[in-house]
């Protein structure tokens, strides 16, 4: 007796690829990976949200302060890639973290960027959602912009690679294949604020506590 069985399906996995890179620089030169917010550095943060939303593999792209970024990660299952031109801008961080992961069995990435604390897994899982209906190319959106996070499909890795120059990481891309690109809305779940200069530090500080006003500025 015979029994017909059929293969299962195995639907690739979705990578997480953290852009954890820049210096800095209107910061007075703090690497934005190793700014803490909630007691944990940015960078370990941003993992626990790609993580969590259920992107893996896991890589980071870091730069500046490279060495003390390698040491808070020691404990986390990712990958670290080291981006040695990281003052050019995020486009050849993008760059740098696709190259890494042209060798694994990932059939779309999931892009995050290291200072929007503001983002977290729900809009990640709605942007991967988006791409498991059947779209192969997503960003999350807030008031109807276009912003982060961005799913890519393996597909659209070396377009936006060869795209990517100075700061705009995939924005060239996007912007070239809007017709194609997804928009999925996550203003009610997210807050796309970068963290830039010294007047965006209020950003990592804690919420007020319940029932009570925060203290007028003077």
């Amino acid at each position: 007796m015979t029994t017909d069985t059929k293969p299962t399906d195995v639907v690739p996995p979705v990578a997480g690829l953290l852009l954890a890179a820049g210096g800095g620089r209107r910061l007075g030169g703090r690497p934005k990976a190793l700014l803490e917010h909630e007691g944990r550095t940015l960078v370990e943060r941003a993992l626990a949200v790609l993580e969590g939303a259920g992107c893996g593999p896991l890589h980071v792209v870091v730069g500046a302060g490279a060495h003390e970024v390698r040491t808070r990660l020691a404990h986390l299952s990712c990958a670290v890639v080291h981006n040695p031109r990281w003052a050019d801008g995020m486009g050849s961080s993008l760059r740098a973290g696709l190259a890494s992961l042209a060798g694994t069995a990932a059939g779309a990435v999931v892009v995050l960027l290291v200072d929007q604390p503001g983002v977290g897994s729900p809009a990640v899982a709605r942007v991967l959602a988006a791409h498991r209906a059947g779209a192969s190319l997503v960003a999350a959106a807030y008031g109807g912009e276009r912003g982060h996070p961005v799913l890519l499909a393996r597909r659209h890795w070396a377009g936006a690679a060869r795209a990517a120059e100075g700061d705009r990481g995939a924005r060239a891309y996007l912007r070239a294949h809007a017709d194609g690109l997804r928009l999925v809305e996550c203003g009610d779940v997210a807050a796309p604020d970068d963290i830039d200069t010294p007047a965006d530090l209020g950003l990592l500080a804690p919420p007020p506590p319940p029932g009570r006003n925060p203290p007028l500025a003077h």
